[in-house]
Parts: C-alpha cells; structure tokens; sequence
C-alpha cells in the first residue's frame, strides 16, 4: 500500500472512532442534567482589605451555576507574604462567623464554600464543607483561575474566576469530569491514534522542514545573486576606518561560510520526502536557513559600508538602515512601560522617556550634521553606537525595577534575571538569534545592545519562569499553630 493510501486509511479509522465516540458523549452529556444548575443559597463578601467591586461582584456571584445549592463567601485582608492564610481565615471564621465551623469544630460547614484573598501578601485560598470538597489538585486548579488576574492586581476579576472554577469542579458529576472525558478518549482512540501519531508527527516535521529549506533559499539566493558586487562593495570599504576595518574582518570570512553553506543547501535538497519528516534533518534545515540568513544580512552591511563611509549617492539610505534598530526600540518604549508588570510609573521609565525624547531630537541632528559634513560617518556611527549603549543602560536599571517589583523573594529575583540574560545572549532555544542588518550589528555581538524587543521577551519568560516556579512549591493545607486540630478542607497558595 502507498504511504497515501496508508494516511487515508488511518485518516478514516480516526474518523469514525471520532464520530462514535462525539456519539457516546452526546449522548452522556444531554441525557444529564441542566437541572444540576443551581444558582449559590447565598454570596457574602468581606472585603477587609477594601478591594473589590462589591455590587459588579455579588451580580456576578449570583448568576453562577453550581451543581448543588453552596453557601459563598468572599473574604479579603491585607497580610505579609510570610503569613499564613489558612490560618487567618480560620481566626476569622472562628472569631466573627461560627456558623462556618461544623459543630464539633474540626471541619468547615456542609454546604460552604470559601474564596480568600490577600492581596499585599499575594496569597489565594479555597476552603470548603466535607459535602463540597474537592482534591487537592482540583483546589489548585480553582486558584490557578484566579492567578493571572490578580497577578495583574484585578481583584474582583480574579475573585469571580476562581468561584467560577470552583461551580464547575464541586460536586462535578462523574461524566464531566476531566477524567472520563479522558479516559473514553484514551480508550476508544488508542487504536487509531497510535496508528496516525507516527504519521501525524512526521507530517509535521516535513512541514517545518520545507519551510526552513524555502527560508534558507531566499537569503542563500539573495546572497549567490550579490556575489560579484558584494566583493566590489568590499574592496572599496576604507579599513582605515574604524568600522570599516571591523566590517572587512567580517568579510574575510565571508567566502568560507558561504561555501560552506553552499555545502548544507547541497545536502537538505537532497534529503527525500520521507527524510524532511526526521527531527535530525529539521535541525540540518535550520541549521541552513540560519547560515543563509546571517550571510544575507551580512552583504547588506558590505554594501551600506561602501556607501554610507565613502558617501555615495546612495548614504542617506544606507545611513536610514543603520538608524532603523534604534528607531523602533524608541518607538516600542512606550508599548513596553505600558504593558502589564513593565512599572511605567517609576523612576527608571521616566529616565527611559526622557531619554527617548532626546534621542529623537538627536537623530535629526546627526542627520543633518552629516549631510551637511559637519560630522564624518565615523563620528555619526560614533554617536548612534553611544546612544544605543546608553539606552541599554537605561534598559538594565528599569530591568531592576520590573524585577524588584515582581519578584517576591531574591531566589524569583534571580531567576528573572537569569531568564532575562538568557535571552539577551541568545543562549536560550526558545529564542532564535535573529540577524541585525547594520554596521553595528554586525561588528557587535548580540548582547551588546539591549534592544526593547529583547526586554519584552525576557520579561515574558521571567514572569513565567517564576509563576511556574510558584506553582510548583504547591499549597500550603495546614492551618498553623493556632489551628489546632481543625483539619476542614482548603489550602492557599502565592500568585
């Protein structure tokens, strides 16, 4: 049988497990019931921190379903991250509301369910009655819901999210939950799905391989075409120039590496349909692209060095190329201090304004210097080299900030600041060296400048570094020593 006669085969085996198994659980689900929709027997909110919007919350509260009639309460308070909030929860049970206490005092009431907040210490709670508690996963689930809300302090956004979760998770009927769910799938589509995995996977892997191949050829193809000129533009770059003499050394190994890119295009085209599919050959094709794409970004800075060095015709566009990086990293300021955790009311983003605005001033300047030769091209060169440095500067103390203002400890602090420079240097596989087109660029390695799209993105990864990083110390289920032996149903975690 052909390899297409093969993936129809397994495509229509998947097919019709599908359509038996959307079948099975059409059947489940619209035989149960829209009658477990239950709106809570009552919503009550203590906001002793002073946080929430109580009337778009309680709206919100009472228009959820839950499976069984449930008793919400909502409580807030202003604690310190070393607190214990199960603990505070039970001292205020204890001391303003009995009621939520069983009457032999071990366990939180039937019928109850409790969502507390601390937001200065950054703390989430889920307690609950024996008849409404879930597993321990389940409650880490609920405070999950809630997490990047509050994260982004919105407070009574977070607090409906979590209640939410938890109306789906307690009392959750068998043929809802996750794990039949899974388990009619695993078991009914085993057969097929382990047929049609391998082919599915490969599939994939060839796709993403062409794609590189047809990435490499552009740059491989632009860089073949520019050959010839690409040495004249190189033999006419003065090496008594600083930059100039830096570009030339680039040059000097520019043959080298495009022959031995020529060497890899040789090998992916020969690679056939069925070897694209491989995970060593997708790495051959990215190692090509990437070795196309760096020699492709290296002709245009040969080029730019002719001409914006010895001021022909074309400088005022080489120049605008070499300007273009630090053009769009004061354009994305204001994107970055505006976005969530970027701290754009402190200190160091006003330093970062300030200085965006100079800059913009000063470009023109230099521009207008240079064309009138009040400047040479070193000196502009010079100029643009000092403001980029500055900016990274800038860009490394509002770092500290975003870091010290998310960070609850010095072990989160660290770890943002390690994905942070992880990503500036390139290390990190998640983040493909990407190939800056000028001058700078290129006599610079890439940790030289901190360009604000690198900021985002170690920003990005540092905050969810540590949020996974918090997710993993897991919840804290005691109730500390002023607890006792109550043993109710809830823990709490950090956010």
């Amino acid at each position: 049988m052909s390899s297409r006669g093969l993936v129809i085969r397994v495509a229509l085996m998947v097919r019709g497990f599908g359509i038996l198994l959307l079948l099975l659980l059409t059947w489940v689900l619209g035989n149960a019931a829209t009658a477990y929709a239950v709106a809570p027997s009552s919503v009550e909110v203590y906001d002793i921190a002073g946080v929430l919007d109580r009337a778009r919350l309680v709206d919100a509260l009472e228009a959820t379903d839950f499976h069984e009639p449930t008793k919400v309460v909502v409580y807030t308070y202003n604690g310190r991250t070393e607190d214990n909030l199960n603990e505070e929860v039970l001292r205020f049970a204890r001391g303003e509301h009995k009621e939520w206490i069983s009457s032999d005092g071990q366990k939180w009431a039937d019928g109850l369910f409790i969502f507390a907040l601390d937001p200065v210490g950054r703390h989430v709670g889920t307690y609950m009655g024996e008849d409404r508690k879930v597993s321990l996963e389940q409650r880490d689930d609920i405070q999950d819901a809630a997490k990047e809300l509050l994260r982004d302090a919105q407070w009574t956004d977070g607090t409906i999210a979590g209640v939410r979760r938890a109306a789906v998770l307690i009392n959750q009927p068998w043929y809802e939950s996750s794990a039949f769910l899974v388990t009619v799938w695993v078991s009914g589509g085993t057969v097929a799905l382990g047929a049609g995995a391998w082919i599915v996977v490969r599939a994939v892997t060839r796709s993403a391989s062409r794609k590189e191949v047809d990435r490499g050829d552009r740059s491989y193809a632009n860089v073949s075409l520019d050959l010839e000129v690409t040495e004249l533009n190189a033999g006419s770059i003065p090496e008594s120039s600083t930059y100039g003499g830096q570009v030339l050394e680039k040059y000097r190994t520019f043959l080298n590496r495009y022959h031995l890119a020529s060497g890899l295009s040789n090998k992916v085209h020969a690679l056939s349909r069925s070897q694209l599919g491989e995970r060593k050959n997708l790495r051959l094709t990215r190692q090509y692209a990437d070795a196309a794409a760096e020699l492709d970004a290296l002709d245009d800075v040969i080029a730019d060095s002719n001409s914006l060095l010895n001021r022909t015709s074309t400088w005022p566009t080489a120049w605008d190329r070499q300007l273009a990086p630090f053009r769009s990293d004061l354009a994305g300021l204001e994107q970055l201090l505006a976005k969530r955790n970027g701290q754009g009311d402190a200190a160091t983003a006003a330093a970062l304004r300030s200085f965006r605005d100079e800059s913009l001033r000063g470009i023109e300047k230099w521009t207008a210097d240079l064309g009138e030769g009040r400047i040479t091209p070193e000196k502009a060169l010079d100029r643009l080299n000092e403001a980029r440095s500055h900016l990274a500067l800038l860009l490394e103390h509002h770092a500290e900030t975003v870091i010290n203002g998310y960070a609850k400890n010095e072990r989160e602090a660290e770890l943002m600041r390690k994905e942070m420079r992880s990503v500036r240097s390139s290390s990190n596989q998640n983040h493909r060296r990407t190939y800056e087109p000028s001058i700078l660029g290129a006599i610079y390695p890439s940790y030289h400048f901190f360009s604000v799209a690198t900021f985002n993105s170690g920003l990005d990864t540092g905050v969810s570094s540590v949020g996974a990083a918090r997710g993993g110390d897991g919840s804290t289920t005691g109730y500390g020593s002023s607890g006792g032996s109550f043993s109710g149903s809830g823990s709490s975690s950090g956010f």
